[in-house]
């Protein structure tokens, strides 16, 4: 099989990490991979600020705890309240995905395929990673512009998702879901 589709059809979301910390070659080049994504009209407007500061990973998810401690979804509020979950996993490391808000109406789409592009790269890597997009929840409101410049996200970006990226402590890798069915059409 194309090894291109082999790691899209193996790649899993992990949130179990050893404390083993990924080395910078193979964080740059998970970065190059989201740099090289598509994007409308060529806009890139993505920026990504990698954390390895634990202090900060721990801020960021107790941060987006008490920020959905009030949310009006029960799921969220429940996830908020659970004492034992970090939103991100204790992931040694963690990459924050901003987008420039200046009206492109692909942004989200653009930091989507940019998102995706990176996690298929660590898999390639053997690096194991989570696509977290409750973060942004912590990021919104007051505090925004605060946070955004404790973290080095430039002005007129929005933090939208997180990827959390490790080696799994897991002992066996999670198998494949099934995937729904009737979800193609042809027409020719």
């Amino acid at each position: 099989m194309n090894i291109v589709l082999e790691n899209i059809k193996k790649r899993r979301s992990i949130r179990k990490y050893k404390e083993i910390q990924i080395e910078s070659e193979k964080i740059d080049a998970i970065i190059e991979a989201g740099l090289y994504a598509p994007s409308g009209h060529n806009a890139q407007p993505w920026h990504f600020t990698v954390l390895q500061n634990k202090n900060m990973i721990d801020q960021i998810s107790l941060g987006t705890k008490e920020a959905l401690k009030d949310c009006e979804t029960p799921i969220f509020r429940r996830m908020a309240r659970n004492e034992n979950l970090h939103f991100l996993y204790n992931a040694p490391t963690v990459i924050i995905v901003s987008g420039k808000n200046d009206g492109a109406y692909s942004m989200k789409t653009d930091l989507g395929a940019a998102t995706q592009n990176m996690l298929l790269a660590a898999e390639s890597l053997g690096v194991s990673t989570c696509w977290i997009g409750l973060i942004v929840e912590y990021f919104k409101g007051e505090e925004n512009k605060k946070r955004n410049e404790e973290i080095g996200i430039p002005e007129g970006y929005e933090v939208q998702y997180a990827v959390t990226l490790g080696y799994s402590s897991l002992e066996k890798t999670p198998t494949s879901l099934a995937r729904k069915e009737n979800t193609v059409n042809y027409i020719k």
